[in-house]
């Protein structure tokens, strides 16, 4: 679905991913494994455009939700992938993931047999203040350590990747048994309050269309 103008929500890949299509074809993130078919048919079908219009995926943290279909998606493309350096090891498999806590942790272990993406080497290693196809990449550690948000000035919209989330009704922080350094994630959360933005696009949840900054800020204060 079209979201606003130019930036679309791809459905049923089990962790929302964003399009971008303006001069180019953006991805940001891009679901669980075995959905890159779900991906390249919203592509192809819905925006009409040829796959090597894809010319960057970027990821807003390193969990399989958000990573699973990266490499067949940069083989099928030609894209570039952009990651934060914090981030990045973990994507390129130099660094093995940290187990969920709790009995989160089994459950991630268990799922990790029949779910599985398979490693790339990021093309862009991102930093906190980058820009990237027109968005401000935004360092927000906590729910990883290279977890970001990334700011699109021109439609006011923030990528939020899983540092917030809407239902619908109410606006909730990273979920804690997936989110390393709580602490953290609320101070990444007080800073975005203080960006100009008026919708939020989360990795998981709904929309939050409308004085989207506002409504964070006064969840801050909750």
């Amino acid at each position: 679905m079209e979201i606003v103008p130019g930036i679309h929500q791809v459905d049923g890949v089990h962790g929302n991913c964003y399009i971008i299509d303006r001069d180019q074809l953006i991805l940001i993130d891009t679901g669980l494994p075995r959905n890159t078919q779900k991906i390249t048919r919203y592509i192809q079908e819905t925006l009409n455009c040829k796959l090597s219009e894809l010319s960057t995926i970027i990821i807003t943290h390193h969990h399989i939700d958000h990573t699973g279909n990266i490499y067949e998606l940069k083989n099928m493309s030609g894209a570039q992938v952009a990651v934060h350096e914090m981030d990045a090891d973990f994507v390129s498999g130099r660094r093995n993931r940290p187990r969920p806590k709790g009995g989160f942790g089994l459950l991630y272990r268990f799922m990790g047999l029949f779910l599985k993406s398979v490693a790339v080497e990021p093309d862009i290693r991102l930093k906190d203040g980058d820009t990237i196809a027109g968005l401000t990449c935004i360092h927000t550690p906590g729910h990883t350590p290279g977890s970001i948000c990334l700011l699109d000035p021109l439609s006011k919209v923030l990528f939020v990747g899983d540092l917030l989330r809407f239902d619908g009704e109410n606006i909730s922080g990273p979920p804690s048994p997936f989110t390393m350094d709580m602490d953290a994630a609320k101070r990444s959360i007080s800073r975005v309050a203080t960006l100009d933005f008026d919708i939020f696009l989360s990795g998981h949840g709904v929309p939050l269309k409308g004085g989207a900054a506002e409504k964070v800020q006064a969840f801050v204060k909750t």
